[in-house]
Formats: structure tokens, sequence, C-alpha cells
């Protein structure tokens, strides 16, 4: 049997297979006003085709847990009632197509108050619903982002309580699973790197400092989030610098010490977090990332970039390089890429009723 069609089982959550769906923003949530944050129509369907199509496991876009912790005014949220309400139409109608809902928690830091990639992604000001960001320090991302406002620690200790109360609220929506996002240059991404950390108390300098944001957030979503259900962390495993950044090395020690913490998965992307790097982008060029963790460590990990066909993904998986796949740009391309990746390779996955004559 294809190892991409046999289930996966974290805690007590079976995934039906290893084929998943990873955050991308879609930047179509209301700025403002009842709706502000909270998932509409477009969500429904971009969502909801995907599983339909036999995704095992579909993780949300990047869910901010406060209003400025988007990376634009138009992500989606879970920071009140009416967010929650508003996802549980969707997670029910994942499930009802036996797809696994994920939400991906996050505050975008230094790069939050942007526009829509499609306008350009550049900073917004209050006239176009921006607000002032906020990150470990004083840097900007590069000469066109705002320099944010350097965090006090008692801004840190809320930040970790938003978190917190935003995994309550992904519980009360009907999510099976929850990932915190520590990559690509949003907040938890800054704190870990010395790029963009700067601070000199206890969130700044060694490592074990470094690192300390991350795992409390860690710790308080874990107490809130149910025993039987699994936690994933988004990690980008290098900056791609040179020096002075955060390494792989460093990856494989925290996937140990996020593992001791409660998190059941590591989720490795990489980048992000310093402008104008060269990164040697090509089919797969993430994996050897997470086959290092997955070789290192005992923490399962699943890989994401630029996988595309059926036989790539099978052949990660069946090398032990990674436990499943999240594919990102080609669910865009083929929300029934699952189905197709199953009749190739002989798998089995599910099709609705109303597809059969697809079969």
């Amino acid at each position: 049997m294809s190892t991409l069609f046999q289930p996966f089982t974290l805690r007590d959550v079976t995934i039906p297979n290893r084929v998943w769906m990873a955050p991308m923003c879609q930047y179509s949530a209301d700025p403002e006003g009842p709706g502000t944050g909270a998932p509409n129509d477009w969500h429904f369907t971009h969502l909801a085709a995907r599983a339909a199509g036999g995704t095992g496991l579909i993780l949300t876009e990047a869910t901010a847990v406060s209003p400025e912790g988007r990376i634009s005014p138009y992500d989606l949220g879970i920071w009140n009632d009416a967010q929650v309400e508003a996802f549980r139409r969707i997670t029910r109608f994942l499930v009802s197509q036996g797809t696994v809902p994920g939400i991906q928690l996050a505050h975008a830091g230094r790069k939050a108050s942007t526009d829509r990639t499609w306008k350009g992604g550049g900073p917004v000001g209050p006239e176009a619903y921006g607000w002032q960001p906020l990150a470990p320090s004083a840097v900007a991302f590069d000469e066109r982002h705002t320099v944010p406002t350097e965090l006090t620690v008692d801004q840190i200790k809320e930040i970790v309580g938003q978190f917190a109360e935003a995994a309550r609220r992904a519980l009360a929506a009907g999510f099976e699973v929850a990932e915190i996002h520590g990559a690509h240059g949003y907040l938890i991404n800054e704190f870990l790197s010395p790029h963009s950390n700067r601070r000199t108390d206890a969130y700044g300098g060694s490592y074990e400092n470094r690192t300390r944001f991350a795992l409390e957030v860690v710790d308080a979503v874990r107490r809130v989030w149910p025993e039987d259900k699994p936690l994933f962390f988004r990690i980008s495993a290098t900056d791609w610098l040179e020096e002075g950044g955060w390494t792989a090395d460093d990856t494989v020690r925290f996937a140990a010490d996020l593992q001791a913490h409660g998190i059941d998965l590591l989720d490795v992307s990489t980048g992000g977090n310093a402008s104008g790097v060269r990164i040697p982008v090509r089919p797969g060029y993430q994996v050897p990332f997470a086959a290092r963790v997955k070789a290192e460590t005992s923490l399962p990990v699943a890989a994401v970039g630029l996988i595309t066909d059926a036989e790539q993904a099978e052949k990660i998986l069946a090398n032990d390089e990674a436990d499943a796949v999240l594919l990102g740009r080609e669910l865009l391309r083929n929300p029934s890429w699952a189905r197709h990746a199953a009749r190739e390779l002989g798998g089995d996955v599910h099709v609705p009723d109303q597809y059969h004559r697809s079969v």
C-alpha cells in the first residue's frame, strides 16, 4: 500500500492520509466591522474544496491571536466569539468529508500591518486599516517595513495569554489539531533568531533566552489544548544566513525542547526572517531539514516546499525523510490532488458520494 495513503495517528486523532494542506493566507476577511477577522464564503469554499478532494488534514491560514497579530488587515483571526461561530461552519464540513480540521495560531510581529500580496504587500497605515507593529526589538524587517515597537515584558506575557485564549476558542470552533506558527519571520521566529532579537533581558541573548517566549507559548497552549489532541509547531529551520541567524543545528536542538514541552509534530519550513538572502529554491529544497530532525530526534515531522507530484511525495515518506507532506501552491492549482495521487499510486482516499462518477 502507498505510504502516502496510510493513516497517521497522533495522540487520539487519526488523520486518514499523509497528504496535508499547508496554511496559505487568502487575505480575504473583512478589515473592519462585525466580520473583522472572521472566515466568510470565500474561506469556506476554498477549504471545503480541498476536503472534498481527499486532503487528510487541512490547516487554516495563519489565524491571528489578536488584531495587531494579523499580517494584513484582511487576515483571519480567532480573538472573539463571532469568529469562533464562523469557523464552526467550516470545521463541520471538513469533518463530514473525513478531513481533520487544523488551525494555525499566529502573531505577525514586525511583519504585521501590510497590504495584500497582490497589492504589493507593503506596509499600510491607519488610513488603510493599519497599525503599529510589535516585535522583540525595534528592528525593521527591511527598508520598506515600519520600525516596530519593542515589546515590554508585560506585553510579552499578554501575548502568551492571547495564544492560550486563541487555543480555547479554536477548540470551541471544532478544530482537532492546533499549530503554533513559529516560522517565516513572524513574532515567535523573531524571538528565536539573533538576527531579529537584540534584547538583553531574559528574552534575548543566549539560546535559552531566545527560545523562552516560544516555549512559554507552547506551555500556555498545551495547558488548554486537550491531552487527546495533537499540537504542532511550524519552524523555519534556517534563516539562510551565513552567520548571525537561526540555524539547522538550532532547529534540531529546539525540536527536542519542543517535544519535551508537549509538541507532537514539527512542521519544517525555512526562511522569511531575513531579507535579501539567497535561497536555493528547487523541488523539495526544504525536505533535508525535515529529514535531519527526523533522523536526529524522535519528534515526528512534516515536510513542505515545492512538493508537487505523487511520486515525489511518496519517495519522501518511503525514504523516512518525513511522516507527512504539506502541499501549498499545488493544492491551489489542484484541489483534488490527493484523489489524483491515490489513483496514480494505488491508494485509497475519501470521495464524496456526489462525485462517485469520478472514481
